[in-house]
């Protein structure tokens, strides 16, 4: 074998040895062969790239995760609010991936500022705070149809977080102390009520027997005496306060009380 023949075979051999690829499990190659894209992407595993006829693009197939930077939105209600999401996105085509957009990724974030702008300043501030998996899902719906032509689906969207003003933090946090307080007074107001029902109903089961108003007296002036004070409890009867009562009003006619007429006016005569 000449040297000539043995150079060319060194040049053949390491030319298929540099023409020798190998593509991971999540990776899929777009091969370009003269500038034209081949029907469908190569890989994973071993394959031949034979330059400089063949070119070839990675793609991965993994998902993707984009954080969308703070925007600021008005919400419906004129609050002002900045608001950032994070997207999951992963290629299905890989071959659309690479000849429909330039920049899939860059893309995708740009459709999603604008979509997420336009998306919560058409509702109020409450329904961004207790509706967001609704509107997560129509973010996400409306950000799919535009990704889909470039082989590219949106997985989820998520709202990060909500930065509001600090005149808004004060006022919601005003608005839910008088919503506490609110439910404060409707709970005593039930407790009045349900003790006012009960004192009813014990009022009544007294009634019944009047020498069980006499015990609880007397039981009451035994706890009140168990306990080491200087209260004296002196018990009146309500009959003596009574008669006490008709005395004071119109005087009474007895042994040992005078009743006295009384004075004439002075233009009354005599």
């Amino acid at each position: 074998m000449s040297m000539f023949t043995l150079i060319i075979v060194v040049i053949v051999v390491l030319y298929l040895l540099g023409s020798i690829k190998i593509l991971r499990e999540y990776e899929r190659g777009v091969v370009f062969r003269l500038g034209h894209a081949l029907p469908h992407p190569k890989g994973p595993g071993v394959i031949l790239i034979f330059r400089p006829f063949d070119q070839m693009v990675r793609v991965t197939l993994r998902q993707e995760v984009l954080e969308v930077p703070p925007q600021d939105i008005i919400t419906r209600d004129n609050v002002t609010l900045k608001v950032n999401a994070v997207i999951t996105l992963r290629v299905v085509d890989p071959s659309k991936a690479v000849i429909e957009v330039s920049n899939y990724v860059y893309q995708t974030s740009q459709f999603a500022q604008t979509t997420l702008r336009s998306v919560l300043g058409e509702v109020e501030l409450d329904q961004l705070l207790s509706h967001r998996e609704a509107l997560n899902s129509r973010i996400q719906e409306i950000l799919d149809k535009h990704t889909a032509p470039w082989g590219v689906k949106v997985v989820s969207t998520e709202v990060k977080q909500v930065d509001l003003p600090e005149s808004m933090l004060r006022a919601m946090a005003k608005q839910a102390e008088a919503e506490r307080e609110k439910r404060s007074k409707i709970i005593n107001a039930e407790g009045e009520f349900a003790a006012s029902q009960r004192l009813v109903d014990a009022a009544a089961l007294l009634a019944t027997q009047p020498i069980t108003l006499q015990l609880r007296y007397l039981q009451t002036l035994t706890d009140i005496g168990t306990e080491k004070n200087t209260t004296i409890v002196f018990p009146l009867p309500i009959e003596l306060i009574s008669l006490f009562n008709k005395t004071v009003a119109g005087g009474v006619t007895g042994p040992g009380v005078t009743t006295q007429p009384p004075a004439p006016k002075p233009d009354q005569p005599l």
